[in-house]
């Protein structure tokens, strides 16, 4: 790569502040709002069954291209795109009451049946979506950020800020938390086999985190090598988001002894972002991470990741914690399937009120008692955590409300077996989320070598608007089209 052009590359993505709150909640809108309609062309008019050519269209120009405007051509103005999104569907709702269609969904069984079936981790087709929603905005945003299309506010603040990208990153992880939950509540079910112990679990966790070192080692390969751009002060000399990303599934493992004696993984989360916080203020740590010259053992060299992983591990057990709350069925001969829901949408409705509030009194002057800490992405401090959670819980709020409201059969009908939980679920999900909620990891990779590729070959800061969404349309149909391929070949690589 040309040095000078090198060089302004790497300033085009540097010294940035980021932008306001309320604006990146008005773009991130766009993603439920996006689902919402086709929710409600789905479960009105079932457009998408059986799924055709302009249902695959439909479901593309909503589920993706809608995000990647929002970042780009909207972002100006998005809530205009939202109009534009639900305006539609209200429309629709209006006037189709009485024809509201839920396509082959069973008449709804008792609670005591659907106990009775041992189908206590069912699939939520909400989780599903809220995945690859965040799934597809951070393969869009890892390219159209070298792009001037894509506004500087939105990419990575430099020290103190928030931005679209910062917000992504952390919402990565608190995804790949909430997943986690799984294989928790697996080994707590009754009639499983013995309880793993901590050696074993750990050593499973290994494993299923070489293939993110791996990608770690190559990325970091490729940019020495290549003469990539790189930002050094995101993370370090060496260290990457893939070995943030592979290095805490261990960590969580040795954590998770902890939580016998915590049995709270939101008061551990809690209590992980505390203690850094208290390190980052009381101490020359934040001083060290942010200014002081950077030396020649790796520790230095790598600061930011080494250091900032605290905050993502925070972030990771925050996930869980919510994991925890919705991914149970919560039914029980005394607990009716509306009841249970009921639960889940008030859990995660308060704990996005409750992480609102601890945000507001970290990061403002709240009431006048607020610390007025300032965000930080690059520290991953205590706001940075506070406000991811309390975004992720929120967006899971607003994509459970969706499924509750229009596609009732799935968690109101029940006991009827996996075809039947196949059926219902697979209605009420967009092909291509579940797609890109399957193929996470491949999908993720494949963006980011294509991400390569583009930088390697398209001069993108000179490229005016236009060629560079078409582009961008160009590259996320080719995701798109990756995301659905490992699909309907049954490969499941997933974060």
């Amino acid at each position: 790569m040309d040095p000078d052009y090198k060089s302004r590359k790497e300033a085009f993505v540097s010294n940035l502040t980021g932008g306001s709150v309320l604006e990146i909640n008005a773009v991130t809108l766009v993603a439920p709002a996006s689902v919402f309609l086709w929710s409600v062309l789905q479960s009105r008019l079932s457009f998408f069954t059986p799924y055709g050519p302009a249902a695959l269209i439909t479901d593309f120009l909503l589920n993706v291209l809608a995000i990647l405007f929002a970042t780009t051509f909207y972002s100006s103005a998005p809530w205009l795109l939202n109009l534009l999104l639900v305006s539609p569907a209200f429309l629709i709702l209006i006037n189709s009451r009485s024809r509201r269609t839920q396509a082959k969904a069973k008449p709804p069984q008792t609670a005591a049946a659907q106990h009775g079936s041992g189908a206590s981790l069912p699939i939520h087709p909400f989780l599903t979506t809220y995945r690859a929603a965040m799934m597809i905005i951070t393969c869009i945003a890892i390219l159209a950020v070298d792009f001037r299309v894509f506004p500087r506010r939105f990419a990575k603040a430099e020290n103190w800020g928030t931005s679209l990208m910062d917000l992504g990153v952390g919402s990565f992880v608190f995804s790949g938390g909430v997943v986690s939950a799984r294989s928790v509540l697996k080994s707590q079910e009754g009639g499983a086999s013995p309880k793993k112990t901590l050696t074993q679990r750990f050593t499973s966790s290994v494993r299923h985190s070489v293939p993110l070192l791996v990608l770690g080692l190559v990325r970091l390969y490729s940019v020495k090598n290549l003469d990539y751009a790189e930002h050094v002060t995101e993370y370090g000399v060496h260290w990457n988001f893939f070995f943030t990303l592979g290095f805490l599934p261990p960590f969580v493992e040795i954590f998770e002894g902890i939580a016998t004696l915590i049995p709270s993984y939101e008061v551990l989360s809690l209590a992980v972002a505390v203690l850094y916080q208290v390190a980052l203020e009381s101490t020359d740590l934040k001083s060290y991470i942010l200014v002081s010259p950077r030396g020649s053992d790796l520790l230095s060299k790598n600061r930011e990741g080494v250091f900032s992983f605290l905050g993502y591990l925070a972030i990771f057990l925050a996930g869980r914690a919510t994991g925890m709350r919705i991914i149970p069925s919560g039914i029980s001969p005394s607990t009716t399937p509306q009841q249970a829901r009921k639960r889940v949408l008030t859990s995660i409705g308060l704990q996005a009120l409750g992480y609102t509030a601890l945000f507001a009194l970290n990061s403002t002057y709240f009431l006048g008692y607020g610390a007025n800490i300032p965000v930080s992405r690059r520290l991953a401090n205590m706001p940075y955590v506070l406000w991811v959670a309390a975004f992720n819980n929120a967006q899971l709020f607003l994509f459970c409300l969706i499924e509750t409201i229009l596609f009732p059969s799935v968690h109101r009908a029940s006991g009827s077996g996996k075809n039947e939980e196949a059926k219902r679920t697979d209605f009420a999900t967009s092909p291509i989320m579940t797609a890109f909620n399957r193929g996470g990891l491949a999908v993720f990779l494949v963006a980011n070598l294509l991400t390569g590729a583009v930088n390697l070959t398209v001069p993108t800061l000179d490229v005016d608007n236009t060629r560079a969404m078409a582009i961008l349309v160009g590259y996320a149909a080719l995701i798109t089209g990756v995301a659905l391929g490992l699909n309907k070949a049954n490969i499941k690589i997933s974060l």
